[in-house]
């Protein structure tokens, strides 16, 4: 070798494993990021959690998985799932030999992807690592699985701040820290520059109908019930009160979730109930709505990055920059406090600039690139687990 030539370095080999919609979205950037990047190799792996969901976003960003599990089947739960992802992936991992398994917050799939590869003594990065509700309840089981995935991540990516602050108050070391930003806003910036029409028809005539627009969602389990009920008469009575204003429901297609609110919504004019919409025709329905009600934790990031004030259909949440900075609202069901705070917005144009025009804590759109310059800096060398705990006897 000639003494000033340079050693060539093998990529660093990244194995990204995801199943749901948030997942997907949120992965995407980074996905893309580590194709366009000579110092990585990409493996994309896909569980397929949420089937027809999770393949609209790869489409929509033009990701090809290399590997999908689908381990997807009507009517399981998370055990099910947890089992069939932990048992699935281990052969892929023997066979792919990553140098790191990279996952997003905080679904089964992410905790199960974790496990399988923490127990081949291979690092796992954290996308959206450090988010707290304080309930381990709520939601459920979303926090439980975000807290033991940073017990067993090598590298934390933190949206915020305050994400850091909670992992460096439960012990977790600080060099293995690093902020980046939400790529979900990477992901929505990209995606509204897209050329693209509405595909969804009954969407396409919402966002063109006169009015206010209010986008509502709500799907998450701790929500099933009772909670989803009351959600359901304020949506009603919202729907009376304010018959000038539309709002666009795109429904879960959990039949638990279809169930309470069909019924009771239905028959309001002003109610549309629409399909999931695929990842494009939501970015064109978020940046033509006037206000979001909603209990996703993404559209408390990406309604704010388009200046839309978000209700929160929920008692807590694990992103509370959104409401110390203005741009969310904590409503939780009550129905009289729904239609309260809603029809505050759409009649005070006060109270609503106030909420549009706070400043947006969840990113500048770089976060991806960000997440890049953390996982060269930390496996640049193909390192093992065991390099980076001192602790550890693992051969």
């Amino acid at each position: 070798m000639v003494a000033n030539q340079k050693e060539t370095r093998l990529p660093t080999r990244v194995m990204v494993v995801f199943g749901t919609r948030p997942e997907a979205v949120k992965v995407a950037p980074i996905v893309r990021e580590l194709n366009a990047s000579q110092a990585f190799d990409c493996t994309v792996a896909v569980t397929g959690q949420h089937r027809h969901m999770l393949d609209q976003i790869n489409d929509s960003f033009g990701i090809v998985p290399d590997v999908d599990l689908d381990v997807f089947a009507a009517g399981q739960g998370p055990s099910q799932i947890a089992a069939k992802t932990l048992t699935s992936l281990d052969p892929v991992l023997e066979t792919h030999e990553p140098h790191t398994v990279l996952v997003q917050g905080d679904t089964t799939t992410a905790l199960a992807a974790g496990l399988a590869a923490f127990y081949q003594h291979i690092p796992v990065v954290h996308v959206e690592a450090g988010l707290r509700s304080g309930s381990l309840w709520s939601p459920f089981p979303e926090e439980a699985n975000r807290r033991m995935l940073s017990q067993i991540a090598t590298l934390h990516l933190c949206p915020t701040a305050a994400n850091r602050d909670n992992l460096l108050a439960e012990g977790i070391d600080p060099a293995t820290i690093t902020v980046t930003g939400n790529p979900v806003i990477d992901a929505l910036r990209l995606a509204v520059t897209f050329p693209h029409t509405v595909t969804d028809p009954l969407a396409a005539a919402a966002v063109k109908s006169p009015g206010p627009l209010v986008l509502v969602t709500s799907h998450r389990r701790e929500s099933w019930g009772e909670p989803m009920e009351r959600t359901a008469l304020a949506l009603a009575r919202l729907a009376d009160q304010e018959p000038h204003a539309t709002f666009l429901f795109p429904i879960h297609k959990n039949p638990i979730v279809r169930d309470i609110f069909f019924p009771v919504l239905r028959p309001k004019v002003n109610v549309v109930l629409t399909e999931p919409l695929d990842y494009l025709d939501l970015a064109q329905v978020l940046s033509a709505s006037t206000l979001i009600l909603t209990d996703s934790g993404g559209l408390q990031e990406e309604g704010p990055s388009l200046g839309k004030p978000v209700l929160v259909l929920r008692d807590n949440t694990e992103r509370p920059e959104g409401i110390a900075a203005g741009t969310a609202k904590l409503v939780g069901t009550d129905p009289d406090r729904i239609v309260a705070e809603t029809a505050h917005l759409l009649h005070d144009q006060a109270a609503y600039a106030a909420m549009a025009t706070a400043i947006n804590p969840y990113g500048d759109g770089l976060a991806a690139r960000r997440s890049l310059a953390a996982l060269a800096a930390c496996f640049a060398n193909g390192a093992r687990l065991e390099d980076f705990d001192p602790t550890s006897s693992a051969p």
